[in-house]
């Protein structure tokens, strides 16, 4: 049955045992537009693509597939999704040429169409001059391209994409997500799980917020970030600065103080009543003013805000433990 969604999902719900894993979810996603799932690790992000995919039943709900439900006609629903999960499926032993083309057999795509599409898959992912080359050769960001491509082999729809950039170096990371938007503007639905905020907002026209099985809100970037329009910030970075988060706390107007890097960020009601409070503490403190701007709030900051969870929390989960 065709649908203008690609995934609708109603009261989507996995329990395992006494663990509600995935908690009635409700979502709808749009044909042709990456959509972002974010969330800190454990959230459900990985349990909920196991149930979009037919790897795992829900307990309760409905998962349609471009208008299949994946339930009661799993085949069709199947046909037309790639899935990338976030650890390798390829086979180290074998080349990128016969990893590609085994994934295409699976899927049964017709030998006079095989060689063609393996090859173009491989030069678009520029992989083609090391088709022959053992995958357990290859570096981590070539291995997750060779996924992506070999996803692609039965032209799915939709491309279901699992952290697809954690564990790679910035350059591999930058290849990964432009390869992400030229799939997507030759058609493809991406339906992206992260836990690296700028990730979502770089790539996806939607989100989802995840948190404890939970949606928190869809919406897109923008608006979003407009959930603390009306949050001001300050930003400031000394010339040397123990612990002083309690102390900046205690400033004229000061709701939040949160460490970036080697600055401060000041969540204020008004800049001008702060600024003064700033520059007299760094006096007291004999401490030097290196740099200090206002900055517009970013969705790492509107994620901050809907879940009450740091940034900086998800990326030690996610180093820390196994995905979800």
């Amino acid at each position: 049955m065709p649908s203008e969604s690609a995934i609708k999902v109603s009261e989507l719900t996995k329990c395992y045992g006494k663990l509600l894993a995935v908690d009635h979810i409700n979502l709808t996603v749009n044909k042709g537009e990456i959509f972002g799932f974010l969330g800190p690790n454990g959230a459900g992000k990985t349990t909920t693509i196991n149930m979009l995919t037919g790897v795992t039943k829900p307990t309760s709900g409905t998962a349609f597939i471009s208008g299949f439900d994946v339930k009661h006609e799993p085949i069709k629903a199947k046909e037309l999704v790639g899935v990338v999960p976030e650890v390798s499926f390829l086979y180290d032993e074998m080349t990128a040429w016969d990893n590609i083309n085994f994934s295409a057999k699976l899927h049964s795509v017709p030998k006079k169409k095989r060689a063609a599409l393996a090859r173009e898959l491989l030069r678009l992912f520029r992989l083609y001059d090391r088709r022959n080359d053992r995958v357990g050769a290859f570096s981590g960001g070539m291995k997750k391209r060779l996924m992506i491509a070999t996803a692609l082999m039965h032209e799915p729809e939709i491309l279901f994409l699992d952290e697809p950039t954690t564990g790679l170096d910035v350059q591999s990371a930058m290849q990964i997500r432009d390869l992400i938007k030229e799939l997507n503007e030759k058609g493809t639905t991406v339906f992206l799980t992260t836990h690296y905020i700028e990730e979502a907002d770089q790539l996806c026209q939607r989100i989802a917020i995840i948190n404890r099985g939970k949606i928190i809100t869809v919406d897109t970037p923008e608006e979003l970030k407009n959930t603390v329009k009306k949050e001001n910030i300050i930003e400031v970075s000394f010339d040397h600065a123990g612990d002083i988060v309690d102390e900046l706390k205690e400033l004229s107007e000061v709701r939040d103080v949160v460490i970036a890097g080697d600055k401060f960020r000041l969540y204020v009601e008004d800049p001008a009543e702060t600024l003064p409070s700033l520059v007299h503490f760094a006096e007291k403190k004999r401490l030097k003013v290196t740099s200090v701007s206002t900055l517009k709030p970013t969705l790492e900051d509107a994620f901050v805000k809907l879940t009450g969870l740091r940034p900086e929390l998800m990326t030690l989960e996610k180093e820390n433990t196994k995905p979800s």
